[in-house]
Protein backbone atom coordinates (compact mmCIF):
# COMPACT_ATOMS: atom_id res chain seq x y z
CA UNK A 1 0.00 0.00 0.00
CA UNK A 2 1.42 3.41 -0.89
CA UNK A 3 2.40 5.88 2.01
CA UNK A 4 0.00 8.64 2.49
CA UNK A 5 1.64 11.95 3.59
CA UNK A 6 0.05 14.75 5.29
CA UNK A 7 0.60 18.77 5.16
CA UNK A 8 -0.84 21.76 6.04
CA UNK A 9 -1.10 23.39 2.90
CA UNK A 10 -2.71 26.96 2.76
CA UNK A 11 -1.07 27.90 -1.10
CA UNK A 12 -3.22 24.55 -2.04
CA UNK A 13 -4.25 25.72 -5.99
CA UNK A 14 -7.84 26.15 -5.74
CA UNK A 15 -8.10 23.66 -8.88
CA UNK A 16 -6.39 20.90 -7.04
CA UNK A 17 -9.20 21.64 -4.40
CA UNK A 18 -11.81 21.48 -7.07
CA UNK A 19 -10.14 18.23 -8.53
CA UNK A 20 -10.20 16.64 -5.54
CA UNK A 21 -13.74 18.31 -4.82
CA UNK A 22 -14.98 16.08 -8.41
CA UNK A 23 -13.04 13.06 -7.32
CA UNK A 24 -14.61 12.64 -4.07
CA UNK A 25 -18.26 13.29 -4.91
CA UNK A 26 -18.52 16.41 -2.18
CA UNK A 27 -18.23 18.42 -5.45
CA UNK A 28 -22.09 17.74 -6.32
CA UNK A 29 -22.88 19.58 -2.94
CA UNK A 30 -20.19 22.70 -3.49
CA UNK A 31 -19.68 25.95 -6.27
CA UNK A 32 -16.97 25.01 -8.46
CA UNK A 33 -18.06 26.60 -11.12
CA UNK A 34 -17.79 29.91 -9.37
CA UNK A 35 -14.30 30.33 -8.92
CA UNK A 36 -14.79 33.68 -6.73
CA UNK A 37 -16.31 31.57 -4.51
CA UNK A 38 -14.09 28.70 -4.42
CA UNK A 39 -10.66 31.43 -3.99
CA UNK A 40 -12.83 32.75 -1.05
CA UNK A 41 -13.74 30.38 0.61
CA UNK A 42 -9.72 28.91 0.31
CA UNK A 43 -8.86 32.69 1.57
CA UNK A 44 -10.65 32.82 4.27
CA UNK A 45 -10.11 29.24 6.17
CA UNK A 46 -8.18 28.64 9.11
CA UNK A 47 -6.74 25.23 8.44
CA UNK A 48 -6.17 23.84 5.40
CA UNK A 49 -4.37 19.94 5.24
CA UNK A 50 -3.62 17.52 2.49
CA UNK A 51 -3.35 13.77 1.71
CA UNK A 52 -0.91 13.09 -0.95
CA UNK A 53 0.29 10.03 -2.42
CA UNK A 54 3.41 10.28 -4.41
CA UNK A 55 2.24 13.36 -4.31
CA UNK A 56 -1.43 13.80 -6.01
CA UNK A 57 -3.43 14.94 -4.05
CA UNK A 58 -6.23 12.52 -2.26
CA UNK A 59 -7.58 14.68 0.31
CA UNK A 60 -8.24 17.59 1.66
CA UNK A 61 -9.60 19.09 4.54
CA UNK A 62 -10.67 22.80 5.25
CA UNK A 63 -11.86 24.42 8.32
CA UNK A 64 -12.54 27.53 10.08
CA UNK A 65 -11.89 27.89 13.48
CA UNK A 66 -11.28 30.15 16.96
CA UNK A 67 -8.64 28.11 17.98
CA UNK A 68 -9.98 28.49 21.54
CA UNK A 69 -13.50 27.09 21.44
CA UNK A 70 -14.73 25.28 18.22
CA UNK A 71 -13.94 24.40 14.86
CA UNK A 72 -15.63 23.76 12.06
CA UNK A 73 -15.04 21.13 9.61
CA UNK A 74 -16.22 23.13 6.48
CA UNK A 75 -15.02 20.37 3.92
CA UNK A 76 -13.67 16.67 4.10
CA UNK A 77 -13.03 15.40 0.44
CA UNK A 78 -11.00 11.91 0.21
CA UNK A 79 -11.06 10.52 -3.74
CA UNK A 80 -13.30 7.76 -3.92
CA UNK A 81 -10.37 5.81 -5.31
CA UNK A 82 -8.40 5.66 -1.73
CA UNK A 83 -11.67 5.97 0.58
CA UNK A 84 -11.57 2.99 2.89
CA UNK A 85 -8.01 3.45 3.79
CA UNK A 86 -7.99 5.40 7.06
CA UNK A 87 -7.16 9.05 4.91
CA UNK A 88 -10.38 10.60 6.20
CA UNK A 89 -9.82 9.80 9.61
CA UNK A 90 -6.36 10.95 9.58
CA UNK A 91 -7.36 14.17 8.19
CA UNK A 92 -9.90 14.85 10.67
CA UNK A 93 -7.66 13.86 13.44
CA UNK A 94 -4.55 16.12 12.24
CA UNK A 95 -7.49 18.86 11.34
CA UNK A 96 -8.31 18.67 15.01
CA UNK A 97 -5.07 18.93 16.05
CA UNK A 98 -4.13 22.07 14.27
CA UNK A 99 -6.78 23.67 15.44
CA UNK A 100 -6.59 22.79 19.23
CA UNK A 101 -7.60 19.66 20.70
CA UNK A 102 -9.42 21.72 23.39
CA UNK A 103 -11.62 23.10 20.60
CA UNK A 104 -14.82 21.16 19.56
CA UNK A 105 -14.94 19.74 16.02
CA UNK A 106 -18.13 20.56 14.60
CA UNK A 107 -19.02 19.37 10.60
CA UNK A 108 -22.45 18.85 8.71
CA UNK A 109 -22.80 15.64 7.04
CA UNK A 110 -22.78 14.95 3.69
CA UNK A 111 -25.87 12.63 2.87
CA UNK A 112 -23.47 9.79 1.47
CA UNK A 113 -21.53 10.15 4.37
CA UNK A 114 -23.62 9.98 7.24
CA UNK A 115 -22.66 6.63 8.39
CA UNK A 116 -19.01 7.21 7.79
CA UNK A 117 -19.32 9.41 11.03
CA UNK A 118 -20.15 7.12 14.33
CA UNK A 119 -18.26 4.58 12.43
CA UNK A 120 -14.73 6.96 12.87
CA UNK A 121 -16.18 7.77 16.67
CA UNK A 122 -17.58 10.95 16.34
CA UNK A 123 -20.88 11.89 18.14
CA UNK A 124 -24.28 12.69 16.66
CA UNK A 125 -25.64 16.07 17.43
CA UNK A 126 -29.34 16.23 17.59
CA UNK A 127 -29.09 19.96 17.80
CA UNK A 128 -27.87 21.55 14.42
CA UNK A 129 -29.87 24.77 12.78
CA UNK A 130 -28.93 26.65 9.55
CA UNK A 131 -30.11 28.77 7.46
CA UNK A 132 -29.60 27.84 3.95
CA UNK A 133 -28.38 29.95 1.52
CA UNK A 134 -30.37 31.93 -0.39
CA UNK A 135 -28.42 31.97 -3.72
CA UNK A 136 -28.15 27.72 -3.52
CA UNK A 137 -29.84 24.61 -2.83
CA UNK A 138 -27.74 22.55 0.44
Amino acid sequence: MPTVTYHLEPGLAPEDFIDVLVRSTLAERRPIHDLDAILAMWKNADVILTARVDGLLVGVSRAITDFAFCTYLSDLAVDEAHQRQGVGRELIRRTHEAAGRHTTLILLAAPKAQMYYPHIGMTKHESCWIIASQTRRE
